[in-house]
C-alpha cells in the first residue's frame, strides 16, 4: 500500500496532507525518513509527529438526539442518562464531547479514537452551532460584547458568532469553535442573561437534521 493512503485512512488526512507530512518530515517509517510515493506492508511501522499510528479497524459512530433530562454519564447518580436510551450492544460507546442535563440535541458517540481526537481537539476547530433561547431580548451593546469584544470568563475570554433565528430578539443562533464547560450559558450569565433552552443542531460536519428527540442512528 501507497505509505500516503495508509496515512490518510489511518488519520483522517487527505492524501495531499499526507503527502505534505512526509515532505516535512513528520512521518518516520521503521524509523526512517520515508520517500513520496514510498510503500509499505503490515510489517512495518509507522509514525506521524512521534504517535504510532495502525491500519484502522472496523468503528461505531452514532448521532443521538439528547433530551432534556439525561446527563452525559455512565454513573447518573439518582439522574437518568443517555445510556438508558441505548440498547446494551451500544453502551460501550464513548460520548464525542458535553451535553449538560439541562441541553438538548445533537450528541455522538463513539469507539473510534480517532475520530474522538479529531473531533474533540482544539487544534481542529470543529464548528459547532446551537440554537439558544433567552429569558429576555438580547440587546445591541451586548451582542456586540458577546460577538465582537467578548466576555470575560474565569477561565478566558469568551465570545462567539451570534445569528438571528427568527425577528425574535431571545432566539439566536451560536455557532463556535470553542467547547469550553457550559461556556454558552457562562457568557451569557456574565452578561445577565440566562439561557432557557440549549439544543445542538451541528457539530463538524455532522447536522441533526430531523432525527427525532431520544432517537439515535448510525453515521
Amino acid at each position: 500500500m501507497r505509505l500516503n493512503k495508509f496515512i490518510a485512512g489511518a488519520t483522517g488526512m487527505s492524501r495531499r496532507a499526507a503527502d505534505a507530512a512526509i515532505n516535512d518530515h513528520r512521518v518516520l517509517v521503521n524509523g526512517k525518513t520515508p520517500e513520496l510515493g514510498q510503500d509499505i506492508t503490515g510489517a512495518d511501522t509507522v509514525m506521524v509527529d512521534g504517535r504510532p499510528i495502525t491500519t484502522p479497524t472496523k468503528t461505531m459512530t452514532i448521532m443521538l438526539n439528547k433530551p432534556v433530562g439525561y446527563v452525559v454519564s455512565r454513573d447518573g447518580q439518582g439522574s437518568k442518562t443517555i445510556y438508558d436510551l441505548l440498547p446494551q450492544e451500544l453502551h460501550h460507546l464513548k460520548p464525542v464531547g458535553r451535553l449538560d442535563k439541562d441541553s438538548s440535541g445533537l450528541l455522538l458517540l463513539t469507539d473510534d479514537g480517532q475520530l474522538h481526537h479529531r473531533l474533540t481537539h482544539p487544534s481542529f476547530e470543529k464548528e459547532k452551532v446551537y440554537e439558544v433561547t433567552l429569558h429576555r431580548d438580547l440587546i445591541e451593546t451586548d451582542y456586540h460584547k458577546i460577538t465582537r469584544d467578548g466576555i470575560a470568563l474565569e477561565d478566558g475570554l469568551s465570545k462567539f458568532q451570534l445569528d438571528s433565528i427568527n425577528r425574535s430578539k431571545t432566539e439566536w443562533r451560536v455557532t463556535m469553535h470553542e467547547g469550553r464547560n457550559q461556556q454558552i450559558r457562562r457568557t451569557f450569565k456574565a452578561a445577565a442573561y440566562t439561557v432557557v433552552k440549549l439544543h445542538r443542531v451541528q457539530f463538524g460536519d455532522y447536522t441533526l437534521g430531523n432525527l427525532a428527540n431520544g432517537k439515535y442512528k448510525n453515521v
